[in-house]
């Protein structure tokens, strides 16, 4: 089941005849110094619409895979655009999987290191589909990535697709709840990032919470927990469409009624039984996460239709 928001109906019978339209298509490998994706092209003379995809937070690759296990999310996702005539770029980030060798130090890494690779790959797809109207898909974190380089350059439409309506610090915060971390190690969380946002470097981190605030990371986090996703929303350019799953255990249907309220022209879409990998999942934690490691799932039926009735709307 769907609902909708704002003009953005679907229906049984769109859908369908969303399926019945598939095509064919094809995908290579591409290299921006040192940068890899896969650009996934229709079998058409010169597409007219185009996506660049933004993986999520972490050692996150083009697929929406990680070392964790593999779900193929934004594979799938990619080779469901394409079919219905979409083109798509979906890329490692610099430091994670093919695009290793191009990490800059840790220390060094922020935030803006992500956007201006983004908009450098917004050229590139420019340059490769020069009649397209290029959109920006970001899940999770690449949703906070995609506004931010909706804001640097131009494109059609930004789709932001299980993305957070508050800051950082607030999301982990909940995360380190949800998942039963003890209070004690939630309120020190709690304080680092405190003193984080005020600018301030930690050296007295608790041994269990080094994964998240380890040294060499903690100017990104500095450079990411000053932002407002919903403050950079309303400055970001293009058509807005918000995609939420109701059983995401990460990011939750008020992040994305958040992220709405800073744009009143912005598309609303909650998905039913759609997690954060975008697979059909119950809200128990333990079966829900099982589906993080199941490629062969394929993505929440209601998903693609969303995105495609968006793109092709504009």
């Amino acid at each position: 089941m769907i609902r909708t928001f704002g003009t953005l109906v679907l229906g049984s019978a769109m859908i369908l005849s969303l399926i019945a339209d598939a095509g064919a298509w094809t995908e290579r490998d591409v290299n921006r110094s040192g940068l890899y994706g896969t650009l996934t092209l229709p079998e058409t003379p010169n597409p007219v619409r185009a996506a660049l995809i933004l993986s999520g937070s972490g050692p996150t690759d083009r697929n929406g895979n990680n070392p964790a296990g593999s779900n193929d999310s934004l594979k799938l996702l990619a080779h469901g655009l394409a079919a219905e005539g979409i083109a798509s770029l979906r890329v490692d980030k610099r430091g994670i999987a093919a695009s290793a060798e191009a990490a800059t130090r840790e220390d060094d890494l922020r935030i803006e290191t992500y956007v201006s690779d983004a908009v450098a790959w917004l050229d590139f797809l420019r340059g490769e589909l020069a009649q397209s109207r290029l959109f920006v898909i970001g899940h999770s974190e690449g949703a906070l990535i995609a506004t931010l380089a909706a804001r640097r350059t131009d494109v059609a439409g930004l789709i932001l697709v299980a993305g957070a309506g508050e800051s950082a610090d607030r999301i982990i915060a909940r995360q380190l709840a949800a998942g039963g971390v003890p209070e004690g190690l939630q309120a020190a969380s709690w304080r680092i990032a405190e003193r984080l946002r005020a600018g301030q470097l930690v050296t007295d981190v608790p041994a269990d919470l080094l994964s998240l605030y380890r040294p060499s990371v903690q100017n990104y986090l500095m450079s990411w927990l000053s932002l407002d996703p919903v403050a950079e929303l309303a400055k970001a350019r293009g058509a807005v469409l918000i995609v939420q799953g109701t059983t995401d255990l990460q990011i939750l249907p008020e992040d994305a009624r958040r992220l709405a309220s800073a744009r009143p022209d912005a598309k609303l879409v909650l998905i039913d039984g759609m997690n954060h990998v975008l697979k059909e999942a119950p809200l128990d934690r333990r079966a829900n996460l099982n589906t993080y490691i199941k490629s062969d799932l394929p993505l929440a039926p209601e998903l693609l239709p969303a995105i495609t009735e968006f793109i092709r709307g504009l």
